[in-house]
């Protein structure tokens, strides 16, 4: 069984090796053990601090094969985006035009640079291996994180955004970054978009142009892949998007990848969510509709746990689930069980 869970400490090796397997243009999980083992505390602290307001705080989760004991996915929350380090992200804006006299109008696009402190919460380091990318792991992956959200809401704000990977051509180079961001740069792609993700921010606003970029002098094939997302990116995007987001007039600095919105009242997996007490642990479940197909389970303690399994619903509001599920789950007769659809 798959079962998402809060990063550990004796997680480190195998994630530095789950790392090694994204492919390159993902910079937010590099196979770099220093790295990853200051994401790991940072995770750690966050979940064990007592949180009243949305902050500085990143939850890293991991998608853990209970038989095998691998790693096979990681997806993360950054609480509040800004703070002591600001948020950076292009703005498109439209700038009119106008002589009268020549009855002349013009709506003319650009690029502003876009400064933010105290945003919202962040939807981040989202991958999962190849070879377990089908029976809606992927969602459990992604949508895991909600459940968490929702048994904590004061740990996190009343947005959330996600910024998706921006398109690389099959030679691997961002056409955008090619045009705009090497120019100002002593580094490549990968470096600029690595050393923002340490949340070294200051080289941003002292590096980057200052003044606006139109639009329409930039060539057709930099234009075109302003907002569009990395091919990989593509089943992210629609995901998101069934859930309630909305393409964002933002794209990120680097690759120009789209940033996508949502107010969390929004989100379809917030909304279609409910407790419910666990009252029987039946080796088999009866035929019930509600039995047929797998449902997002999680346990909502800062302990979480979420995986896919199915589940009974009962008359009465409570609902069994398969011992094993329960076991994966940390729960037992009587506890609290958060449900919702998977789709």
């Amino acid at each position: 069984m798959l079962v998402l869970r809060p990063v550990r400490s004796a997680d480190l090796r195998r994630l530095v090796a789950l790392a090694g397997r994204v492919a390159s243009g993902m910079t937010s999980l590099p196979a770099d053990e220093e790295v990853l083992a200051d994401r790991i505390d940072h995770s750690l602290r966050s979940f064990a601090a007592r949180v009243r307001k949305a902050g500085g705080e990143y939850y890293l989760f991991v998608l853990e094969d209970s038989a095998t004991g691998d790693l096979v996915g990681t997806s993360a929350l950054a609480a509040r985006v800004g703070g002591f380090e600001p948020f950076y992200s292009y703005e498109i804006v439209h700038e009119s035009h106008v002589h009268e006299a020549l009855g002349i109008r013009k709506e003319v696009p650009l690029l502003r640079l876009k400064k933010t402190h105290s945003g919202p919460t962040e939807l981040c380091s989202l991958f999962l291996r190849h070879d377990h990318r089908h029976a809606g792991v992927g969602r459990l992956l992604s949508l895991a994180r909600f459940l968490f959200m929702r048994a904590f809401p004061e740990r996190f704000a009343q947005t959330v955004i996600a910024e998706l990977r921006g398109y690389l051509n099959p030679g691997g180079r961002s056409p955008f970054w090619d045009a705009i961001g090497r120019h100002f740069f002593d580094f490549d792609f990968y470096g600029a978009d690595l050393l923002s993700g340490l949340g070294d921010k200051a080289f941003i606003e002292n590096l980057m142009p200052r003044h606006p970029i139109y639009l329409n002098l930039l060539p057709d094939a930099v234009r075109e892949v302003i907002g569009r997302v990395h091919p990989n990116t593509e089943p992210a995007l629609a995901l998101l998007l069934g859930e309630g987001f909305e393409l964002a007039n933002e794209v990120d600095i680097f690759d120009a990848g789209p940033q996508l919105r949502a107010a969390t009242a929004h989100i379809r997996t917030l909304r279609a969510a409910r407790n419910a007490v666990l009252s029987a642990l039946p080796a088999a479940l009866p035929t019930a509709p509600s039995s047929e197909k797998p449902w997002l389970l999680a346990n909502p303690a800062i302990d979480f746990r979420a995986a896919l399994g199915p589940l009974l619903e009962h008359p009465d509001g409570t609902v069994s689930i398969p011992p094993d599920t329960a076991a994966a789950l940390g729960l037992q007769l009587g506890d609290t069980l958060t449900l919702a659809p998977l789709k």
